[in-house]
């Protein structure tokens, strides 16, 4: 007695030893009252639809008292079955632990952690099997319990366990394997989840079904022995099968460069912590506007890869007269769906037809008519004839694409060598409304509406026009549109001799009749006379930098270097009435309880609002920074009106993130005033009759009376424009080679950009009003002489409507007058 007392005495001694020596190590538990998770960036549409989530781990944090008991039960009965009754320590599975080393001559073997114990060590410590380590995980146990009830323990536990897949927490584990919420999970997938909590990365129902299944049917045993489960529940439970397969989060929204850039953003703003921290970012892009660009971008390209025939399978594969659907499945390994279309083995063929096997283990028929569209391709400007056999389109071994048509049915299929890309933003904020940056994001993730840097062609002649009518042209001015000819040293011959798409010459013309024809010749004058320093410097007022465009008349055909992003920023200048704002796509941001920690203040047209109202200020280049003004103070006002943090992000274009103002009102920001009211809504004028007679002329099968814009193409048809807009959207669209190379003859702006707008455009305007700006004050209308483009009679018979700044009606009546005079001087002198 005296001898086991003793050992008793020595053994808390020991312990009391060891307490002292570690406690003042020991961290404070008291933080895992309010402990943050790690929880994934997820980015939302403006409708709140999944766009994205960035982070190493799947986890959604849930409360204890959302956890079904049938959980709760099976994840006891597999770890901790008296968890509810012992004090943090299992001193019977300790003691059993500590007899193994003992027999075993020091086996670190099994540890008898209870659930308390493992809450210590995933918290606080490494893994590693150290006595030291045990001994502190110990008293760090006893700590939790003394801190925490038992609900708030095992609530820590069922959400921090790694449960195999990057999945943590039970919550994340039943939507990765079985796509249900917790309250939706059956006693068997309870016990499966449960299951997993031992060994998560070699035993789980994915990487190994059938030790998952022999360690579910174990928890079951042991729920049933427990009392959880009744032995009726039991035997349905272990006759159903292991149901358990990947179930990504579904997105919802496809827009992958979008999400790229929020991550790049979120990141530079918040740091690393931003993938981890749960924060919810809410952007600006409407998942249907987003839906519809997407389509449009992909439809357009298809429809002009198919202009230029069919380039041939993706790959060849040799089959022996054998092979099987095994064979097939290796051959296919490698091949992933892109954009809906999906790879296919060719496995038979002949005239008529050829038998396709899919990556999804089916076969289907491919008919002629299914691939009547296959020319093949000479080059960019030649295709072949069309085929009459299929077995000269495809043959046994080839490695193909195949998509559904609008009925349904298979048909060959070809992923487009040409590039795309559309923004578009809303003219009165910036706000972007779709973005997609190429035709898909995994084979090629360089985002073109951002980070392209391409000539825009004719699209860029409007901002020329613009600073032309600043400088005393109007509409009705008469330019030359014939043969020039320039010194040029780069030349080889010296001489620059530009020229228009059709290699004709109109003679003099109207500046209206240049724009709506497209004339480059005109362009050229025009920009010669009004100066090219004076443009360049002009041009900024639309966001360009000077550093984008040439010191030379070429900038007059649009040699610039811009992006699809930049050109729908310039011409919502022209839509909302003469502001340039700054694209945005990050609207609110909140943290993981769904509080907001940014709200974008972004600046405005707000051509109606009070503050815009009593604005004074003339029209003029923007600042150099873009620094937008607060409405109610034109000097620096403070937090509610700090400028836009300047766009130091790589991957996002001109986009920045706006002032903030969440916690608080703040007044509207003022976007710079850059073009004179007037002089907008007569480049606009020009810009829709280009749309109802001129090169945009195709965007009339749309219906609308309130759209303008202008097509673009440049040398060798390197790059393919179509940029317009209402009052409510203004829209970029580029088409071209990533190479630089020729889409081919024939394939202007019109032809391979203007379709993917038009369908944008008339899906998302569809049933809205029209929007457009209406005349300004200061606007006259003149009948004037459709040759001369000067004032003239009543009854002229070239006699056309034309709009003038009022203060230049009276400088052309009296040019009119002083022309009639030398007219009639003229016929005098004949006499």
């Amino acid at each position: 007695m005296i001898l086991a007392f003793s050992g008793l005495l020595l053994a808390v001694l020991a312990v009391g030893v060891a307490y002292w020596l570690i406690a003042p190590r020991l961290p404070s538990v008291a933080e895992l009252k309010n402990y943050p998770m790690q929880v994934p960036l997820r980015v939302l549409s403006a409708d709140g639809k999944l766009i994205a989530t960035f982070g190493e781990t799947r986890r959604i944090p849930v409360g204890i008292e959302h956890v079904p008991d049938r959980l709760k039960h099976a994840v006891l009965s597999a770890e901790d079955a008296d968890f509810y009754h012992h004090p943090g320590v299992d001193w019977h599975g300790i003691a059993r632990a500590g007899w193994h080393v003992v027999v075993t001559g020091g086996d670190k073997g099994p540890g008898g952690s209870t659930i308390t114990q493992q809450v210590a060590r995933n918290f606080f410590l490494s893994p590693e099997k150290l006595y030291s380590r045990k001994l502190t995980e110990i008293f760090i146990a006893l700590r939790i319990e003394h801190e925490l009830s038992k609900d708030q323990i095992l609530e820590l536990y069922l959400n921090k366990m790694f449960l195999g897949h990057r999945s943590y927490g039970v919550a994340a584990a039943a939507e990765y394997y079985y796509g249900k919420t917790l309250d939706q999970l059956s006693v068997a997938e309870c016990a499966m989840i449960a299951s997993t909590f031992q060994l998560p990365s070699a035993v789980n129902p994915i990487n190994s079904p059938k030790r998952a299944l022999a360690r579910r049917n174990w928890v079951l045993g042991e729920m049933l022995r427990h009392d959880y489960v009744t032995k009726a529940v039991y035997e349905q439970a272990i006759a159903e099968p292991n149901r358990a397969y990947p179930h990504e989060q579904p997105i919802e929204v496809d827009a992958p460069y979008l999400a790229e850039m929020v991550r790049r953003q979120v990141l530079d703003r918040f740091g690393n912590d931003a993938l981890t921290e749960g924060y919810v970012v809410w952007t600006t892009v409407p998942s249907g506007r987003q839906q519809a660009a997407l389509e449009a971008v992909r439809n357009g390209l298809v429809a002009y890869d198919r202009r230029h025939g069919w380039r041939g399978p993706e790959a060849h594969q040799d089959l022996p007269a054998d092979a099987g659907e095994a064979d097939f499945d290796r051959v296919l390994s490698g091949y992933g769906s892109v954009s809906g279309m999906q790879p296919g083995l060719v496995t038979a063929s002949n005239t008529k037809q050829a038998t396709v096997y899919l990556s999804s283990r089916e076969s289907v028929i491919l008919d002629l008519p299914a691939m009547q569209w296959a020319r093949p391709h000479i080059n960019e400007d030649r295709v072949g004839a069309a085929p009459t056999k299929v077995d000269a389109v495809l043959k046994r071994g080839d490695i193909i694409r195949l998509s559904r048509d609008g009925k349904g049915e298979w048909q060959l299929a070809q992923v487009p060598a040409a590039q795309a890309a559309l923004t578009s933003i809303n003219p009165e904020d910036g706000s972007i409304q779709a973005l997609v940056g190429g035709f898909n994001f995994v084979r090629s993730k360089f985002n073109r509406a951002v980070m392209a840097a391409r000539q825009p062609g004719s699209s860029f002649k409007p901002y020329l026009y613009s600073g032309a009518f600043e400088r005393g042209f109007t509409p009705a001015s008469i330019i030359n549109d014939a043969p020039l000819a320039l010194p040029d040293p780069s030349r080889p011959n010296g001489i620059w001799t530009p020229s228009n798409d059709d290699d004709k010459f109109a003679g003099p013309m109207r500046l209206r009749e240049a724009l709506v024809q497209s004339k480059n010749l005109v362009s050229v004058r025009l920009l010669d006379a009004v100066g090219v320093r004076y443009m360049r410097e002009y041009a900024t007022r639309f966001g360009f930098s000077q550093d984008a465009i040439p010191a030379n008349l070429s900038m007059a055909l649009g040699t610039a270097s811009v992006s699809p992003m930049s050109m729908a920023r310039g011409y919502a200048v022209f839509a909302n009435g003469g502001y340039l704002v700054t694209p945005y796509f990050i609207h609110q941001i909140d943290d993981r309880s769904g509080k907001a920690v940014y709200v974008a203040n972004p600046a405005r047209a707000c051509r109606n609002c009070q503050e815009r109202l009593l604005d004074t200020r003339p029209p003029g280049p923007p600042p150099a920074d873009m620094t937008p003004t607060p409405a109610n103070n034109l000097a620096h006002a403070g937090s509610a009106g700090e400028p836009a943090e300047s766009s130091s992000v790589d991957g996002v274009g001109e986009a920045v993130l706006p002032a903030d103002v969440h916690g608080g009102n703040a007044p509207p920001v003022l976007a710079p005033r850059v073009i004179d009211t007037r002089n907008d809504y007569l480049v606009t004028s020009l810009m829709k009759d280009v749309i109802l007679r001129g090169t945009g002329s195709a965007a009339r099968a749309l219906g609308r009376d309130d759209l303008a814009g202008k097509t673009g193409s440049t040398n060798d048809h390197r790059d393919a424009w179509f940029v317009g807009f209402n009052g409510d959207l203004s829209t970029a669209v580029w088409v071209g080679f990533d190479d630089y190379g020729s889409l081919g003859r024939g394939e202007f702006g019109a032809k391979a950009a203007l379709p993917i707008w038009m369908e944008y455009t008339g899906a998302v305007l569809k049933g809205l009003p029209s929007s457009t700006l209406p005349m300004p004050p200061g606007i006259s209308t003149v009948l004037i002489n459709r040759n001369s483009g000067l004032p003239t009679a009543a009854g002229d018979p070239d006699g056309i409507n034309e709009m003038f700044k009022v203060e230049d009606v009276d400088r052309l009546r009296s040019q009119a007058a002083q022309q009639k005079e030398q007219d009639q001087q003229h016929a005098y002198d004949i006499f």
